[in-house]
């Protein structure tokens, strides 16, 4: 921004017109709304495009620019990792949002990403800038930063650590975070007004419209960011109500600002839905199951047998192992030798494909293992990662939780809209990362902290 204050200064000392100056504002969009949509994927959106409506999404598909087969270079993607990528041009390995839950060693217990006992809902477990945070960064902390969700992950990690706000739906209401403050007046009055509607998506669309209604968001010559998330019902009345409330969207911004002031960008958490744990077995799918607890059991009689009694798998969480660091060093145990002696019990195991260990996942630098290197955050992953194979379910007998494996790719669209780009369709691979730089180059200002990603266009 400081950079675009000084190039037009210039043009005006060099006798440019005021006209001139008006284009080369102009360059950049005053707006940038994300919209990011889980269980979206490509192949549905495209085949429900007959039933959309002019203004939503077939708009989107006709005048945007469309990367059909869009993916995230690492793996396991939930909406929380999604999130935090979409928003900072990381991966997990540097963010730190492994996922919507982590194991904290502290405790033994799971934590939500997003809630802390003494602070309440908070970004501190995002550990790099997002595209919000640059923005504030660069204009002295002028530029409005919003983010209205359908969930506290995805509001929390789309704001970012600097934000003016952030809202989500609650069975009581709606929830303002507590961490950006103070809080706008004008979500302090809506959110005491207005309660959320059975669509929780139409209720985001109605808080993201009244927020540029009312926040002064996209009115000056900053840059501004609007990120709003939905949740699709992957089927057909799913993806009509989605078209409806970016039809509501996509109009209700371009009555508040002109189009070429606004970059929208649209695209998916990549989350999807997995088929129900019978469902293999049903239609004669090869399968089985893998139970995390025994093995952890196992794995721990065959170390005490080899080092001496002890705990040394301290606990276990979805496909991951934690090791008794503690125990380990009393004992005088090389660590990394452990690891391997257990990675290779492990492998051992009837549905294992693959086991990664912390020290393996931390110093190779093998693009077989680029995925989950880039999936893997060592302040909360466990020291072993178990790859199941595909239809075979991961059981856990003590919470009685069971996640079926499936490693295929479902590509989903990444589009950008707006600001008098041309249409086009580009068929060409790419990754979500590449997200972030696209909008900085967009807005003139430098990529969040630890983004390496090319831009898209």
């Amino acid at each position: 921004m400081r950079n675009r204050y000084l190039y037009i200064t210039l043009l005006s000392l060099l006798g440019f017109s005021a006209e001139a100056v008006a284009q080369a504002l102009a360059q950049s969009p005053q707006l940038v709304v994300t919209i990011a949509v889980d269980q979206l994927c490509t192949e549905h959106l495209e085949a429900y495009a007959p039933l959309y409506q002019q203004n939503g999404l077939k708009r989107l598909l006709t005048e945007g620019i469309v990367f059909p087969n869009a993916s995230y270079n690492f793996t396991p993607v939930d909406h929380s990792s999604a999130t935090a990528t979409l928003m900072t041009g990381a991966t997990p390995y540097y963010h730190g949002v492994s996922g919507t839950e982590w194991m904290d060693r502290k405790t033994l217990r799971p934590r939500n990403i997003v809630s802390d006992e003494q602070q309440g809902w908070t970004p501190l477990q995002l550990l790099t800038s997002t595209l919000g945070d640059e923005l504030k960064i660069n204009t002295n902390g002028q530029a409005k930063v919003f983010a209205f969700a359908t969930n506290a992950e995805s509001a929390i990690l789309s704001a970012g650590h600097a934000a003016d706000g952030a809202v989500w739906p609650t069975t009581n209401g709606w929830q303002v975070a507590p961490c950006y403050t103070p809080v706008n007046q004008w979500i302090n009055w809506y959110t005491r007004q207005y309660k959320p509607v059975g669509d929780t998506n139409s209720s985001v669309t109605e808080l993201a419209l009244r927020c540029v209604e009312q926040s002064g968001i996209g009115q000056d010559q900053l840059t501004d960011l609007l990120s709003v998330s939905y949740t699709l019902e992957p089927n057909e009345i799913g993806y009509q109500m989605l078209d409806r409330n970016i039809s509501d969207l996509i109009s209700g911004i371009h009555r508040k600002l002109p189009a070429e002031r606004v970059l929208f960008v649209f695209t998916s958490t990549g989350n999807r839905e997995e088929a129900r744990d019978d469902a293999n077995e049903r239609f004669h799918i090869p399968t089985g199951k893998f139970y995390i607890n025994r093995s952890a059991n196992l794995l721990n009689m065959y170390l005490g047998a080899t080092h001496g009694a002890g705990q040394y798998v301290e606990t276990y969480y979805r496909n991951q192992l934690f090791l008794n660091h503690q125990l380990i060093n009393k004992k005088n145990i090389n660590r990394t030798t452990l690891l391997r002696e257990a990675q290779e019990f492990l492998l051992q195991m009837a549905g294992v494909r693959n086991v990664y260990t912390s020290s393996q996942l931390m110093t190779s630098d093998s693009q077989m293992l680029q995925k989950v290197r880039n999936g893997f955050c060592v302040e909360k992953c466990g020291d072993l990662l178990i790859d199941v194979a595909p239809g075979w379910q991961l059981v856990n007998e003590e919470t009685n939780s069971s996640t079926t494996s499936r490693i295929g790719n479902t590509p989903f669209p990444i589009i950008f809209f707006g600001t008098n780009l041309k249409p086009q369709r580009i068929t060409t691979p790419v990754t979500a990362d590449r997200i972030a730089p696209t909008v900085t180059r967009a807005i003139h200002i430098r990529a969040p902290n630890a983004c390496v990603a090319e831009p898209l266009i």
